[in-house]
């Protein structure tokens, strides 16, 4: 079943749609903003035996064909990702890593494409939301939903989403990264900007943020899915021995 659901933000259609690619994923959504757009892709799978953290990769590609192009010269095929297209993927692995269980332990993929770049709206943002609404509409345990935005200031004047002519007159450019109730990370660049008004482009920010959020949690329910409960954490015999016998005496010798 296709959904989408759109939204106004910034002064341009943000759109989120699911139900036409991927369909065997766990969690495929199709994110444009203005006419960027990124297809994102989220699957799970079985832990690794014997491993002691959270296996979670981040892959975001950007190929010539997204902005009508093709590879020339002597090489004409795209090989290892760039330093922009690892950047992106760091940037989208930093907000949602800690919104996972900290015990989960399952492989967890999220592949992230730029289908189309209209060379006025970064892509990089979309990759972010992409990535929380796949894994909100797929059967992981993420404490989501997380949303991204970014912000620039021309003229004094905040903006948010400004587009790449506006970043070059522009002495801010800030990525937040946050839920409905607070940011989780701030990214980004200024030229002697006081703090007041560093606080002040956050805020800005963080309003779009709640506004996306709102925008996924209506997503989700016009897409039925219901909430996955998260196990709790199995309880370690040895840690609790520990705690039992010895943080008596630790408290005692202090």
């Amino acid at each position: 079943m296709k959904v989408t659901v759109e939204r106004e933000i910034g002064g341009r259609q943000l759109s989120l749609t699911t139900g036409e690619l991927a369909k065997q994923a766990s969690g495929a959504v199709l994110v444009r903003y203005a006419d960027s757009v990124v297809f994102v892709a989220a699957q799970s799978g079985p832990p690794r035996p014997g491993i002691d953290f959270f296996p979670l990769t981040v892959d975001y590609r950007e190929r010539f064909a997204a902005a009508g192009k093709f590879p020339g010269g002597f090489i004409k095929r795209e090989g290892r990702p760039t330093t922009r297209e690892i950047l992106i993927s760091r940037l989208t692995d930093r907000p949602i890593r800690p919104l996972f269980p900290k015990h989960y332990k399952d492989e967890v993929q999220i592949i992230a494409n730029c289908l189309a770049v209209d060379g006025e709206n970064d892509p990089d943002v979309l990759a972010i939301i992409g990535a929380s609404t796949a894994l909100m509409i797929a059967p992981i345990p993420f404490q989501g939903p997380l949303a991204a935005a970014r912000v620039g200031r021309v003229d004094g004047q905040l903006v948010l989403f400004p587009t790449l002519k506006q970043l070059d007159h522009s002495d801010l450019d800030l990525v937040i990264a946050g839920n409905e109730k607070s940011v989780l990370m701030i990214e980004g660049f200024a030229h002697q900007l006081p703090e007041e008004d560093m606080v002040r482009a956050i805020l800005f920010g963080q309003q779009a943020v709640k506004q996306i959020c709102e925008m996924q949690l209506e997503f989700i329910e016009k897409a039925g899915v219901e909430p996955l409960e998260v196990p709790p954490e199995p309880e370690n015999p040895l840690i609790e021995k520990l705690r039992s016998e010895l943080c008596e005496r630790l408290r005692e010798a202090t």
